[in-house]
């Protein structure tokens, strides 16, 4: 059974940093590329980062381009989203999935979620 676990969401003051981890169980990380999705109120969910299952190469939204590192520990068998200088408008809920689409980028093709983090950047 696949699972996914996020956690290290929190409140944190503009300009500040986070690290999401997103512990996974049931598969291995070669297998299954690995998203990260964001769900602010009232948005629709969007796709942040992904990083490939075999290739190791990542994706990222321009609106995270510079700021947000996503990276994976296969033996850990966690995915790591990596966020510095948050700004008010990364405030969401923060998921991490897994799917199998050709390209890791393919936002729409995830299959299997975790329950979500919340991230407040607030002052």
């Amino acid at each position: 059974q696949l699972q996914l676990v996020e956690s290290g969401g929190g409140l944190v003051q503009p300009g500040g940093s986070l690290r999401l981890s997103c512990a996974t169980s049931g598969f291995t990380l070669n297998s299954y590329h690995i998203g990260w999705f964001r769900q602010a109120p009232g948005k629709e969910r969007e796709g942040v980062s992904c990083i490939n299952s075999k290739t190791a190469r990542t994706n990222y939204a321009d609106s995270v381009k510079g700021r947000f590192t996503i990276s994976r520990d296969n033996a850990k068998n966690t995915v790591y989203l990596e966020m510095n200088s948050l700004k008010p408008e990364d405030t969401a809920i923060y998921f991490c999935a897994a799917g199998t689409s050709y390209y890791c980028s393919n936002y729409g093709s995830y299959k299997y979620w975790g329950q979500g983090t919340q991230v407040t950047v607030s002052s």
